[in-house]
């Protein structure tokens, strides 16, 4: 029975000051004055400034939380948009890195000191074959660019292959590497003429026709021989001597010679507007 009086006399408490307050208020409200009103309503305020102060405690975080909504909506905006303008800049410098790589591809294709001026159309690497049964690449320009049948293809670094189909706009490029080609080739130390055969794909190519006789350097270049009914025009870089053997009792000596162009990254090469005489 104690509690419950207390909290009885506690619920009266709290409505006698509710009422109070709402009495200060009010004379506030209607004016100010002095003497004993002022003093009733600065006693009043007085009293009920804890249960105000409690009240905005608790109302104040609340208030501030549903006010911030709008403010956090925006940086929420805010930060999209940053990251869209992020994004953007990284790609934008992706395609500047890859468009620089592809100039210096280009230029590189200007200067072929080695194709005595014959005249030359460039092309883009499209797609590959390199498969088992045939190692091709496919370019961008066919008979609207005068390409056709035969003709070779090259780098700035050497030979790369040859055409071997060709449409108005696409054109088919059989790799030296590829085990159907056949390269006429020279030593340059020696100018001892030789056949280079295709082995697969990443494959040094072997060459044939070199006499036990012939002193074969490793590391000496090889290039297109350009004889009479070859393939190719003369003075084409092809490779590098990787190694040289000589078997016992046999009549030529065994070479490999590693292509100077990678042929599996290619990207951009030159056709050389040129065909076989036979």
């Amino acid at each position: 029975m104690a509690v419950y009086r207390r909290s009885r006399r506690s619920r009266f408490f709290l409505v006698l000051l509710a009422l109070t307050s709402v009495t200060v208020l009010t004379l506030d409200y209607r004016g100010g004055g002095d003497g004993a009103l002022e003093s009733v309503r600065r006693t009043a305020r007085d009293a009920f400034a804890p249960v105000q102060s409690a009240a905005d405690w608790v109302v104040s975080p609340v208030a501030g939380f549903f006010s911030n909504m709008g403010d956090f909506g925006d940086l929420r905006k805010e930060n999209a948009s940053l990251r869209r303008q992020l994004d953007e800049a990284r790609a934008e410098a992706i395609r500047g890195a890859d468009a620089d790589r592809e100039r210096q591809g280009l230029l590189q294709l200007q200067g072929l000191d080695y194709a005595g001026g014959l005249d030359s159309v460039p092309a883009r690497v499209v797609s590959s074959a390199p498969t088992n049964f045939q190692l091709t690449i496919t370019l961008d320009r066919g008979t609207d660019a005068r390409l056709d049948v035969g003709m070779p293809v090259v780098t700035s670094a050497g030979l790369v292959g040859r055409i071997t189909e060709v449409s108005k706009i696409r054109s088919t490029v059989l790799l030296i590497t590829d085990r159907q080609s056949n390269v006429g080739v020279r030593l340059a130390n020696s100018g001892e003429p030789g056949v280079a055969r295709g082995d697969g794909s990443r494959n040094p190519l072997p060459v044939d026709l070199i006499t036990t006789e012939v002193p074969v350097a490793v590391g000496e270049p090889v290039v297109t021989s350009g004889l009479e009914r070859g393939l190719f025009p003369a003075q084409i870089p092809v490779g590098r001597v990787r190694s040289v053997t000589e078997p016992p009792g046999a009549l030529q000596k065994d070479i490999l010679v590693d292509p100077v162009v990678d042929l599996v990254r290619l990207e951009f090469v030159r056709v050389l507007l040129w065909k076989p005489t036979g």
